[in-house]
């Protein structure tokens, strides 16, 4: 009887920290402004999206980010001095790690708002379409639970 309560008092604790660690990254993410369909509503190709975009897997999820231009001169933007790609990155996650990875994303990464795109990964074989798709709603389900406004790629 002894063992049962400390493990159910060592699970209320384990509960209570994920909730704290929750709440943390749903503040961080509230600094970042509600999006502004407007700015993203005519980007329809996965290369043009400005904003963090999720190309789900069966066991990973590819985020990718564009960092903002430090430099905030309009004269070589763009060029070989200042390529874009250079400001891209991609990471490697487990679905378990999705909103610890968002909520650290830098708010100069956000352009649009409080919103990313997800799709399923191009490179997924066909016959794990089904855990893709799970993944795809787990992804959606945390991000929502962080408040976060999701664009499904190609649109549902």
């Amino acid at each position: 009887m002894e063992g049962v309560a400390r493990d159910a008092v060592k699970a209320e604790k384990q509960a209570q920290a994920a909730a704290t660690e929750r709440d943390q990254e749903r503040a961080a993410l509230e600094q970042i402004p509600v999006p502004t369909k407007s700015l993203y509503i005519d980007v329809h190709e996965p290369a043009q999206w400005a904003n963090p975009f999720l190309a789900v897997g069966p066991d990973m999820i590819t985020l990718r980010i564009v960092l903002a231009d430090a430099n905030p001169s309009p004269a070589t933007e763009g060029t070989f001095l200042r390529p874009a790609s250079a400001r891209r990155q991609e990471l490697q996650l487990r679905p378990s790690d999705l909103a610890k990875a968002v909520s650290a994303i830098p708010s100069s990464a956000w352009p649009y708002g409080r919103v990313i795109a997800i799709a399923e990964s191009p490179e997924a074989p066909r016959k794990d379409r089904i855990l893709v798709r799970r993944n795809e709603e787990a992804a959606i389900r945390q991000l929502n639970d962080l408040g976060v406004v999701v664009e499904e790629w190609p649109s549902r």
